[in-house]
């Protein structure tokens, strides 16, 4: 039984062979069409990174090849794809593949999926290496203190209370051959006083009465843990920045991403202790990251 272009039952799909001849650019174009209808947004290009997925190649593959005959495996594994980018599930949770700073990192549902926002914060830290401890606090996928490792070609340290969050950073770290030591821990629970020279981190930030005005991508399928922090969204900032104050080395930096709207409440909390307090701003003009030096 042929499929129809205009067929919207993915499940189905899945797990029919193929019709005769359907080439990758058909493919393409039915699964961009389904992806439309579904108002899942850039269609095309979703479409082309989950069957460049399906066929293990790059996305020139399909351009290259695009009269070749789709194969079966190939298309079940493309409906499959489909049908999950159409209940929601993030696109990298598909492909298991996000880009930060020009290196792929393995991402699934265990962790938080990097932003090129946060890049910034890592261009911070760089900027203030060398620097004796580093120490990045719910690290998640890694993406931050292997970054820094890496570019530095340093020892990094990093923490999450998550054992599973630092299952997936340790294959990142395996991955890119980065020297960052891992521990499981609450903030800064497992660490000495005055002993960092560096503290980083992408906290969470997100109030939890947005919750229902994210993206279901977002919302449904991120950990939680990583996301909202109580329901005005400075929760985690509050214990971040007292713990702090006491395993910060006095003169030490510490260095965090700000979330929507959170500049102002952060640069009271640090007020008291803090001082050469500076803001960066990302490409379209936000606060993104805010750094301050423990007073002495």
């Amino acid at each position: 039984m042929k499929p129809s272009p205009t067929t919207t039952k993915v499940n189905k799909r899945a797990t029919e062979t193929p019709p005769k001849f359907l080439t990758i650019e058909a493919a393409l174009r039915q699964g961009t069409e389904l992806l439309e209808k579904a108002a899942v947004g850039v269609p095309r290009l979703t479409a082309e990174v989950l069957l460049s997925h399906a066929l293990h190649r790059e996305k020139v593959y399909l351009y290259a090849h695009a009269n070749d005959e789709l194969t079966e495996l190939a298309w079940i594994h493309y409906g499959r794809y489909l049908n999950e980018r159409l209940q929601g599930k993030p696109t990298q949770y598909i492909t298991h593949r996000q880009e930060f700073y020009g290196r792929d990192f393995y991402v699934d549902g265990r962790v938080l999926i990097p932003r090129p926002e946060t890049e910034h914060l890592v261009e911070a830290a760089l900027g203030h290496l060398p620097a004796e401890r580093v120490l990045d606090i719910g690290t998640g996928s890694g993406a931050i203190a292997i970054s820094i490792a890496v570019e530095a070609q340093r020892t990094v340290l990093a923490s999450d209370i998550s054992f599973p969050a630092l299952e997936v950073a340790g294959r990142n770290a395996e991955t890119h051959k980065a020297r960052v030591q891992f521990l499981q821990a609450d903030l800064l629970e497992a660490v000495a006083p005055a002993s960092i020279d560096l503290l980083v981190s992408n906290p969470p930030y997100v109030p939890g009465a947005d919750a229902a005005n994210m993206q279901v991508e977002v919302r449904e399928w991120e950990p939680r843990v990583a996301l909202f922090a109580a329901d005005d969204g400075f929760l985690i900032y509050r214990k971040l920045i007292s713990a702090a104050e006491i395993a910060v080395k006095p003169g030490g930096k510490l260095m965090m991403e700000l979330g929507y709207r959170s500049l102002g409440g952060v640069s009271q909390m640090l007020a008291a202790r803090w001082t050469d307090v500076k803001v960066i701003a990302d490409l379209a003009g936000f606060p993104r990251v805010i750094a301050a030096t423990l007073r002495s």
